[in-house]
């Protein structure tokens, strides 16, 4: 790398995922499971692999995980992809974990600090329902179950599920959404997981299973929950210079777009559950991220979010812009949310079959970009022209993955598909003006294809137990 690429100008710069890489989510404590190090080791040789580069080539790395030891980042580095003295940041952010690392690896390209950086996320946690670790001190989410136990009383089921479900029933409340809504959202995820062979769960159920499963909180049945998993997750992030140098055009997919917001007062002072899961965040983010690509929700087909709970994604709708308040149930009626429908969202099974290994979250979700970069072997598949990726979701098709896409979509097998900027066949220039387009939303506890919500939520375990 010459110093003359390393110092590039400091303006806001374009920034391109190169490659991709993840492990299969997995269950915790099984015999066979691998050990941190191990799960980094894999997705992180896989995303180096996809992007054709070497370790040598990562400038700074930034590493996302939840429980583990501090600097467990770099145990996860230093004797699986290379000792190279680079700086390598350690990310904590709860659902968010995932999504902040990869906010932070692009910055540092945005800002030109980089050229090539690596994202890495894993997981490796408990079984069953996740627990507090320190009771001496205060609880980061404290202030949002005060908003709750107020509104609705506290029980004895996951606090998150309770969380997340009394904003289901605010949701009816308000608006006459139906129970039947929740589970349609959940039926729909189980049943895009069939096709990704790196999703926890992969089995199919009916919607009267969905309602009939064990409860875990009111109207909220254990298939309506995500589960706790290992797992782990890596994407190189590249500048457009490096791009160009190395010779990846008919690779990189640009993020056109991300944002991260917290809490603003909304959150604790409308008496609303709704506003306390995320709905202000999700919003704005998406607002700004709407704004700066010059996209609109109609420009988009294919939508990753966070699906922690059945109620969160039907939420999400509508804080995306999907719907109008309150209209998110006709759309899951109209199929609007599944193949021949206006979107294909969670296409990967979401967090509800794929699993929720917190810091791999969000980052398999930006592997998302993974089928974008269309080849011979994936001939009679077509990919959408933008995708909306969820800050707490993760997914990754990988290139020999083939998955139901609408028949009448166009069939490109060679090159890039891109909104608005049509194909780019190999051997075309190397001006990267067209090609495949991420955008990407900070919300808290989601990502559309960063929604990076950063919000104590995230601070509680989101997984429920049951399914482990």
């Amino acid at each position: 790398m010459t110093a003359a690429l390393r110092m590039q100008n400091t303006g806001s710069r374009r920034v391109f995922v190169v490659g991709v890489g993840m492990t299969k989510f997995q269950k915790p404590g099984l015999q066979d499971s691998l050990d941190y190090p191990d799960l980094a080791k894999e997705a992180g040789l896989k995303a180096l692999t996809d992007a054709r580069v070497s370790y040598s080539d990562v400038e700074q790395a930034c590493v996302g995980y939840v429980y583990g030891e501090s600097t467990s980042g770099q145990r996860a580095i230093y004797h699986s992809l290379g000792l190279t003295g680079i700086p390598i940041f350690n990310v904590n952010n709860n659902c968010s974990t995932g999504s902040t690392a990869l906010y932070m690896a692009r910055q540092l390209i945005q800002g030109g600090l980089a050229n090539c950086v690596l994202a890495l996320g894993f997981e490796k946690m408990e079984k069953g329902s996740l627990a507090f670790k320190f009771v001496d001190r205060a609880n980061p989410m404290d202030k949002h179950v005060e908003v709750m136990v107020d509104k609705y009383g506290l029980s004895s089921a996951p606090v998150a599920a309770q969380l997340f479900g009394c904003a289901g029933k605010e949701h009816m409340e308000k608006y006459g959404t139906k129970i039947e809504h929740f589970a349609k959202i959940a039926w729909k995820n189980h049943s895009h997981s069939v096709n990704n062979p790196y999703s926890q769960f992969q089995e199919k159920y009916n919607l009267e299973e969905v309602m009939n499963s064990r409860k875990v909180f009111d109207y909220l049945t254990i298939l309506q929950c995500c589960p706790t998993s290992d797992g782990a997750a890596a994407a190189i992030l590249a500048s457009e210079s490096f791009v160009i140098q190395h010779n990846l055009q008919s690779q990189a997919v640009e993020i056109v777009a991300q944002e991260m917001v917290t809490d603003r007062l909304s959150t604790f002072q409308e008496d609303s559950m709704i506003k306390v899961v995320g709905f202000d965040l999700s919003k704005e983010a998406a607002r700004r991220c709407y704004e700066k690509s010059g996209l609109k929700p109609k420009d988009v087909n294919v939508i990753e979010l966070h699906d922690c709970f059945s109620a969160n994604e039907l939420i999400t709708y509508e804080a995306l812009g999907l719907c109008a308040e309150g209209k998110a149930g006709e759309l899951i009626d109209r199929g609007d949310n599944t193949y021949g429908g206006k979107w294909v969202i969670n296409p990967s099974g979401g967090l509800i079959s794929k699993g929720h290994p917190l810091g791999a979250t969000v980052l398999d979700l930006l592997l998302a970009s993974a089928p974008l970069r269309v080849s011979s072997c994936l001939s009679g598949l077509s990919f959408p022209e933008h995708w909306v990726l969820p800050t707490s979701a993760a997914w990754f098709w990988p290139p020999s993955f083939s998955l139901p896409w609408p028949a009448s979509a166009p069939d490109f097998t060679q090159g890039l598909y891109a909104v608005g900027s049509g194909l780019r066949l190999p051997g075309a220039p190397p001006s990267l003006l067209s090609g495949p387009r991420i955008l990407c939303l900070s919300l808290r506890l989601r990502v559309m294809v960063s929604l990076v919500p950063q919000h104590p939520l995230g601070a509680h375990p989101c997984p429920t137990p049951g399914l482990l």
